[in-house]
């Protein structure tokens, strides 16, 4: 058990969607979505390039407005942006890397108001690092240090967006360790977007594979089996796989 803080977890479905059409200029990128992410649990969405992960993820956000249907967020239809979903538990990391590059890693902490303790307790390698310029710092020290400044406001949800972009396997580990250990020890529902798709579902309690905006495969990674093992190539890669179920 890490020394973050916590008001003890939330219980039941914390963000999700039904009947959701998203997308840009009135132009739905994801048709019909129906999906939710409960308290402690870590939903993985894969897909390929294009396939309108992100734009799920800003949609839920409320940095996008849906085109269609409903966004669901602590058990109620919201319409709210993302600023004031932020101020009611929600964390969103994109994958462009949420630090001050100009500022120290402790300055960026005192910023996001996370301690440098739960920093280091989610993170002991950023320890030796709080006087270091965020710029200056690699991209996987980084990434810990926007993953410790959105873990350690303790959030109800988690939004993700590719947390291991252009990272070695090593740290991609360690970050994905992190959110799940988030999830199961304070009852943060995570939505999580990533390229690395075994270490995603080794964390995962679900997965949905997304393609042209639609669902097309869903279940846990140990439901899905073989069959997610044989589809997952093809549809990250964008080819054409044999129907799904």
């Amino acid at each position: 058990m890490s020394d973050v803080a916590t008001t003890g977890p939330t219980t039941g479905e914390v963000i999700g969607c039904q009947g959701l059409d998203a997308g840009y200029g009135g132009v739905p990128v994801v048709r019909a979505l129906d999906l939710s992410v409960g308290a402690g649990e870590v939903v993985a969405l894969i897909g390929p390039n294009g396939a309108g992960k992100t734009t799920t993820l800003l949609t839920l956000a409320g940095e996008l407005a849906p085109i269609g249907g409903t966004v669901t967020w602590l058990g109620s239809p919201t319409t709210a942006p993302l600023h004031q979903r932020a101020r009611e538990g929600l964390g969103l990391v994109t994958e462009e890397r949420s630090v001050f590059m100009s500022l120290s890693a402790a300055d960026n902490l005192r910023l996001g108001g996370v301690s440098r303790e739960v920093a280091t307790a989610l993170f002991p390698e950023l320890d030796p690092l709080m006087k270091r310029t965020a710029g200056l710092m690699s991209g996987g020290e980084q990434q810990m240090l926007t993953l410790a400044r959105a873990l350690g406001r303790v959030p109800k949800a988690l939004l993700a967006d590719e947390l291991s972009l252009g990272l070695a396997p090593r740290v991609v580990q360690r970050l994905l360790a992190a959110v799940r250990d988030a999830a199961t020890e304070h009852g943060i529902g995570v939505l999580l977007v990533e390229q690395h798709v075994n270490e995603a579902l080794k964390i995962a309690d679900r997965v949905h594979v997304l393609r042209r905006g639609q669902v097309v495969l869903s279940g846990t990674p140990a439901e899905l089996g073989d069959r997610l093992a044989q589809l997952q190539d093809a549809y990250l890669s964008g080819a054409e796989p044999d129907e799904a179920p």
